[in-house]
């Protein structure tokens, strides 16, 4: 029985040049028929959910009443003492909204910070300054919030070392407790990589994208935020519960446009696009645009693929109860090379080895070592 759900909300006011997320400009009235199809989705589920993450796009485009019928909907799956996080955008989250979240439950926030410098905000075409994203988060932890995330993007074309790090110093005097650091991709259909293509942005030498990762991870450890996956660190016992489900490859449910689910070994994904989505749940119609069913040996694979990711790695005990597999089985062709380049090591316990996990080099070649799992 999947313990996690996540709930898509696609709007923007304006999309980003890198983002290739499935989102759509806001429209109040497309906004109402989606949020009442997923109602009616909300309504058809069973059981209590450990974690509920409400991502998007932009959930907090949604007007207050779309929230609150959200929300309500969602009141009766939630298991106590869940992890209940929403995203937010800092132009759009104001005091209004934060008093919905709390009052409905919510008890984590993630904001899309995404920079503190001007100049870089504006380069990757966000619409909140800096000082709308540190109002953001002051604002979620003096109405109640205790845990708050905010994403930051790094390796940005023309960014130094010492603007990262400016950053990243000004990132953690903020009240959070969780901070996700991604590096800036090129991926193919966004406005970023026509520019890419057009030679009118230059990316960062592997080098130095590289050299900003292990600057986060210097300066974040030194202030309390451990690394606990590849692009992601928390105080201690604030890890995100929902990530973390899905980096151990265990069934999630999804709903919206897009949303994605894994269950019984087969992966859905929606449609692609709101309208459609509405048109579909309001008339019985199949929402399915992709499906996938996992054989029973690529399922153990993916699980190795993705639990690689976190820091604590993969216990050879943990793997086969999960899969059925002997790691050191399944992936003996991977192993050597791994080893030999000095991405992986073994974990040990009384000088045996007992599971597997990333050195710091692995970390920044996670998604060869990922790949090699595969």
């Amino acid at each position: 029985m999947p313990n996690s759900l996540y709930i898509h909300i696609p709007f923007c006011k304006a999309r980003c040049l890198y983002c290739d997320f499935y989102s759509a400009i806001y429209d109040g009235a497309l906004a109402f028929s989606y949020c009442s199809a997923l109602v009616k989705q909300i309504e058809k589920l069973e059981g209590k959910f450990s974690t509920i993450y409400i991502g998007g796009g932009t959930p907090t485009m949604l007007d207050k009443a779309l929230l609150v019928k959200i929300f309500k909907a969602l009141k009766q799956f939630s298991a106590p003492a869940a992890e209940f996080t929403i995203e937010a955008n800092p132009e759009s989250l104001n005091e209004e909204r934060i008093k919905i979240f709390l009052d409905s439950g919510v008890n984590r926030i993630s904001i899309g910070v995404q920079s503190l410098n001007e100049k870089k905000l504006k380069k990757l075409g966000r619409i909140h300054d800096s000082r709308q994203g540190i109002r953001s988060v002051e604002m979620a932890a003096e109405k109640g919030f205790k845990n708050i995330s905010i994403d930051l993007i790094f390796g940005v074309w023309g960014e130094g070392a010492e603007d990262w790090a400016r950053d990243v110093e000004e990132a953690v005097r903020l009240p959070v407790t969780h901070i996700s650091c991604y590096s800036l991709t090129y991926e193919k259909g966004t406005p970023l990589f026509r520019a890419f293509q057009g030679n009118s942005v230059q990316p960062l030498e592997d080098e130095a994208v590289a050299g900003q990762y292990e600057l986060a991870i210097k300066s974040l450890s030194a202030r309390g935020f451990k690394l606990y996956e590849v692009s992601n660190f928390a105080k201690e016992g604030l890890r995100c519960k929902h990530n973390l489900n899905y980096w151990a490859n265990e069934p999630y449910v999804g709903l919206g446009a897009s949303a994605v689910s894994y269950q019984c070994g087969e992966r859905i994904r929606f449609v692609s696009d709101a309208a459609d989505y509405v048109r579909r749940v309001n008339k019985g119609e199949p929402l399915a645009e992709f499906r996938e069913k996992l054989s029973f040996i690529k399922r153990a694979k993916e699980t190795a693929a993705v639990k690689i990711r976190t820091s604590d790695g993969i216990d050879f005990q943990w793997f086969k109860a999960k899969t059925g597999f002997d790691f050191l089985k399944l992936e003996g062709k991977a192993m050597p090379k791994l080893l030999e380049y000095g991405l992986i090591k073994y974990k040990k316990e009384n000088n045996e080895p007992i599971g597997v996990c990333l050195k710091r080099k692995g970390f920044l070649f996670c998604d060869t070592v990922s790949s090699a799992f595969l």
